[in-house]
């Protein structure tokens, strides 16, 4: 499926954590394709929405690393993309990963993201974590899967 393809069928998405990871830290292969979504969610073709639990991942290989201020340029950098939505984590979304991760046996992170991006009225998640499935509200779309132009 091409990026334009997915953002036309999916007026919001959820991202996965790997998803930026790969364009900030430009990774070959998958670079490419995860700016392509990050650029149609700044044009406003589609939205996106990302589960605060999502900073925490992002922040942590450089504050392993003692890269205090590589954790605040993620964060800066993701607060000013227009169209992206961090979305903190609520009662109702913790409840609903409490479900998915007990129906589908996901780690906690995972659910968290899934649910979040069902709150938040998302239509697919976009990740390359094979272990992701998705469901009757939410189309799990692997990187893997998608194309440029």
């Amino acid at each position: 499926m091409r990026v334009e393809e997915l953002c036309r069928r999916h007026r919001r998405i959820g991202l996965d954590t790997n998803v930026l990871v790969y364009v900030l830290e430009d990774v070959a292969g998958y670079a490419a394709i995860g700016q392509a979504i990050l650029n149609a969610v700044e044009a406003r073709e589609t939205s996106a929405v990302l589960a605060s639990i999502g900073l925490a991942e992002l922040g942590t290989g450089p504050a392993r690393s003692g890269d205090g201020a590589l954790v605040e340029r993620y964060v800066d950098e993701l607060g000013s993309i227009a169209g992206l939505r961090i979305e903190p984590l609520s009662a109702a979304i913790a409840t609903d990963a409490a479900v998915i991760r007990g129906a589908r046996g996901i780690g906690l992170a995972d659910a968290i993201h899934l649910a979040t991006a069902r709150a938040a009225g998302a239509t697919a998640f976009v990740t390359n974590d094979h272990r992701l499935r998705g469901s009757v509200k939410l189309e799990v779309v692997y990187l893997d899967d998608l194309t440029l132009g």
